[in-house]
């Protein structure tokens, strides 16, 4: 029976371009993944949207002499250009800065106030005498208590991970003007946390197929003791506090994007026609998967089921496959460095699917990994080229050189037999590490087929056989392409583009994806044509990797 699968997917701040360490960690995978799945029947709603009312947003317009909009704008439009360069396949890609999303995040507000999980209490907030006004989180920055790290942000450490308030930093500044600012108390609505640590722990205990560093980053922190935080802020940007005598204050960031997922997937059943869909999704028997990097955990498996259980009858997420972080040439990640491949930048000048395969084959999913665009030359040149490339089209080359169309394969002899066997058992192990977001081994399962096929080539060397034995030419050349027309499926979630082209080089009509994970080894029907082939991949000099590492940073 096809199933519900729920694919959420980390919300980028709209103040900066998308880099390989983001698309690393949270939207490929969730691309592989929701192909994956509509692949097999399932119904699959995978949104995102751009965080709009961030502070890094409201910091970056300070920065240009802007508005906030002027800068969401500019990013979401850019965002969206991303992803269908990229091939990032979203249902739909929103952002918070609509009037769907202020209804739905006020709803919850009011819903959670109701239920007496929200109260008003004064707190402790940084006051930047130089620029007057109280400041958000974000706008301040200091040493975290816990780490000892320099640059820790008000809300969170990046460092260690642990989620903060600002006045617990060491050394306390205001990063517009790097003054010292005042403590002074200030009037907001605080979520009541601890009302659900107990709760909390009993269900993520329970949650046998998290990943561990998921699992138990979250024990920990729940065994911390929760701490009721403050929800709203004194903003001018951002979604208004539904409640009168508070207009001058913004429901936060922190709490309203989460709320992102389910606005989001109104938004998309409501486009769809069927404005009552995103129940079924949120209500009904449905699995929700949180894709995001791992500094994300606990506003994903503690901060939003605690909202979710006070709003009621809304599923919890099933699984939070957080990954951790993608290093650039051993050397974390700096946007404010430029020490960052660029989506955008990356897109002008080379194709999607070299990266995507890279990104996957080193995807970070249970430690930090390295990209280095010496290792992007080489997996492109050895195993892009070399050995799928190469497969495919000297493949279809012998087949339509030799026969002028795909070849009939007699009786099919021990090897060939084994090598079909070995196909089928693939696809299935692909599909089943991918369901277990295990991605990595999912692509190198399918990139073994890939160099079995080879090393069948080379022992059958067809292309001797055909001036000897054309019927042994010809089983060896069709058992060959039918074992490539099972990779293009094993490999669509991951390139999508190269396997819709091996999908027309095989002379198919429609396209991977409609055919769905499934593999029939008499789908080739011989005598049928073949159009000329064309290479897959393309070959990169080496002069690439001293030419892109120069770009970095400057």
């Amino acid at each position: 029976m096809p199933e519900r699968v729920l694919v959420a997917v980390a919300w980028p701040y709209a103040n900066g371009s998308i880099h390989l360490g983001h698309t690393a960690g949270a939207y490929l995978p969730a691309d592989i993944f929701a192909r994956y799945h509509r692949m097999i029947g399932n119904e699959v709603a995978m949104v995102s949207g751009s965080d709009a009312h961030g502070t890094p947003v409201t910091i970056a317009a300070d920065q240009q002499g802007v508005s906030p909009e002027d800068i969401y704008a500019k990013f979401q439009a850019e965002f969206l250009d991303t992803w269908e360069r990229f091939g990032i396949s979203f249902d739909l890609f929103t952002s918070t800065h609509t009037r769907n999303h202020t209804e739905v995040a006020q709803d919850m507000f009011l819903r959670l106030l109701d239920k007496g999980y929200l109260y008003t209490d004064t707190m402790s907030q940084p006051f930047c005498t130089n620029d007057e006004r109280f400041l958000p989180d974000r706008y301040v920055e200091g040493t975290c208590p816990h780490c000892a790290y320099d640059g820790a942000r008000g809300d969170q450490c990046e460092n260690c991970g642990r989620t903060l308030d600002p006045e617990e930093l060491i050394g306390l500044r205001c990063r517009t003007c790097g003054s010292s600012p005042e403590i002074r108390e200030t009037e907001h609505f605080f979520l009541k946390l601890s009302a659900f640590e107990d709760q909390l722990l009993e269900w993520v205990r329970k949650q046998d197929h998290l990943r561990p560093n998921v699992k138990n980053f979250t024990i920990g922190y729940l065994e911390g003791g929760l701490r009721d935080r403050a929800i709203t802020r004194d903003l001018e940007w951002g979604v208004p506090v539904p409640v009168e005598g508070y207009e001058n204050k913004r429901i936060y960031v922190w709490f309203e994007a989460v709320i992102g997922y389910l606005s989001a997937t109104k938004e998309w059943a409501r486009i769809g026609g069927d404005p009552d869909k995103w129940k079924e999704f949120w209500q009904g028997e449905c699995r929700s998967y949180y894709f995001m990097g791992k500094d994300n955990i606990p506003f994903h498996t503690v901060i939003w089921p605690a909202m979710l259980l006070g709003y009621g009858s809304l599923n919890l997420p099933y699984n939070v496959p957080a990954n951790e972080y993608v290093n650039l040439e051993d050397q974390k990640l700096s946007t404010s460095r430029n020490w960052a491949v660029w989506m955008p930048d990356y897109l002008d000048r080379y194709d999607p699917d070299p990266l995507r395969y890279v990104l996957s084959s080193i995807m970070p999913e249970t430690s930090d990994s390295d990209f280095s665009w010496a290792e992007y030359v080489r997996r492109n040149n050895d195993e892009l080229v070399a050995t799928y490339g190469n497969l495919v089209h000297r493949t279809l080359s012998m087949a339509r050189r030799n026969f002028g169309a795909i070849p009939a394969p007699g009786d099919l002899d021990e090897q060939s037999r084994a090598l079909l066997d070995e196909a089928r058992e693939t696809l299935d192990e692909t599909g089943g590490n991918i369901a277990d977001c295990r991605f990595r081994n999912a692509l190198q399962s399918a990139m073994r087929l890939a160099q079995s096929t080879n090393r069948y080539l080379d022992s059958k060397a067809p292309w001797q056989a055909v001036k000897t034995d054309k019927a042994d030419a010809a089983r060896t050349i069709w058992t060959s392409m039918t074992v490539v027309n099972c990779l293009k499926t094993a490999l669509f979630p991951f390139m999508p583009g190269s396997s819709e082209k091996v999908h027309t080089m095989l002379g198919l009509d429609g396209s991977v994806e409609s055919e769905g994970w499934s593999w029939d080894p008499d789908a080739l029907r011989p005598g049928s044509p073949l159009p000329r082939p064309k290479p897959l991949f393309r070959k990169f000099d080496e002069s690439l990797i001293e030419e892109e590492t120069a770009r970095l940073g400057s």
